[in-house]
């Protein structure tokens, strides 16, 4: 198989509210930042390919609009997908591996802002039998949660740990829209959000945007001194009914995971698309990542989780941790719809020292 490389990665700085900031100002930034750090002018890129949705902007092919910014003229070989960043970067893989294109920028943004998010997510739901009920992101990740719970495999005090741990990390990340902790104590001592879930069990809503630059065979060598190999990337998704899921397990996590050959070798780090802290217990034991793992070092999604880029920064946190040699082999994982329906993994290796 022809070898596909993330040779650079960027990210905005994900706030609350960007109001004074348009998508094509959000972006533009970050897609200058992957450009400039390899070395390539926009007219070089063989592919580029974006994801974004339509129902966070409120108008349909929003996405046009960043497009003209990116630069389509004269004519570029162009896609989109009305998903996250993630799915994206699938898409721009595959035809790097068909040897259609040396060299693809990915980009993704999301603006969460100007409406209600947990609203606008709803739509996301079985049109006739569940999408009427108008139950919101939060409060099916809650019966997710609690179900999680009544197994009695973990409790409340682990899924503050979850949190405490992901938002101390994110200290070090000058990007993420949370940072620092309470302890666990002190963060069971807060009111339920949805119960069983409290606050600091789910993710900020924000704005932010973020792109990577693949590129294949030597031509990443070039471009990067150590590139982050992608050695294998799969997606899969669960059953749209959520009744007949058992919330408690993510076997198309544990599917992606195998067609992605996360098991042949171990990883030493993991970035987990996991937006509430009773999902990141579940995906560590469909990937079966052990203590020995770091798992969300960035700080993850409950730092920052920017709608339909949050999956993307995974990807390109994972591979910026190889660049810079805090690791070799690594997995990432992205997410998108509710309660870990669709699932995508990646296995990133650098080239040994």
């Amino acid at each position: 198989m022809r070898e596909v490389a993330i040779v650079a990665f960027g990210q905005s700085d994900h706030r609350r509210d960007t109001a004074a900031t348009s998508e094509v100002e959000m972006v533009m930034p970050v897609l200058h930042q992957v450009l400039d750090a390899t070395g390539l002018r926009a007219g070089e890129i063989d592919f580029t390919c974006s994801g974004s949705c339509d129902y966070l902007a409120g108008r349909a092919f929003s996405f046009t609009m960043t497009l003209d910014g990116v630069g389509a003229w004269p004519p570029i070989a162009e896609s989109h997908v009305e998903m996250d960043g993630a799915w994206a970067l699938y898409e721009a893989w595959t035809r790097l591996l068909t040897g259609e294109a040396e060299t693809a920028l990915v980009y993704s943004y999301g603006k969460s802002s100007p409406g209600d998010l947990r609203e606008v997510l709803t739509r996301q739901l079985d049109p006739y039998y569940v999408a009427p009920l108008w139950p919101d992101s939060v409060a099916l990740a809650a019966l997710q949660a609690q179900a999680l719970l009544d197994e009695g495999d973990t409790d409340q005090r682990a899924l503050a740990g979850v949190a405490v741990r992901s938002r101390t990390a994110a200290e070090d990340n000058p990007h993420a829209q949370l940072a620092g902790s309470p302890p666990p104590e002190a963060l069971l001592d807060e009111p339920y959000l949805v119960r069983p879930l409290r606050r600091h069990d789910c993710p900020p809503v924000g704005d932010g945007a973020a792109a990577v630059v693949l590129a294949a065979g030597d031509t990443a060598r070039r471009l990067c001194r150590r590139p982050a190999w992608i050695r294998g990337m799969d997606h899969r998704t669960e059953a749209h009914g959520l009744g007949v899921r058992d919330l408690t397990r993510s076997p198309s996590t544990r599917l992606a995971a195998e067609r992605a050959g996360a098991f042949e070798a171990p990883v030493d780090l993991a970035e987990l698309h996991a937006p509430f802290t009773s999902q990141e217990l579940i995906l560590r034991r469909a990937l079966r990542l052990g203590e020995d793992v770091r798992v969300n070092p960035s700080g993850g999604a409950l730092a920052a989780n920017p709608m339909m880029a949050a999956g993307l920064i995974r990807l390109g946190e994972a591979a910026a941790a190889i660049h810079r040699g805090a690791a070799d082999r690594a997995l990432a994982h992205a997410t998108s719809g509710p309660c870990l329906q669709q699932n995508l993994v990646a296995v990133l290796e650098g080239d040994a020292s």
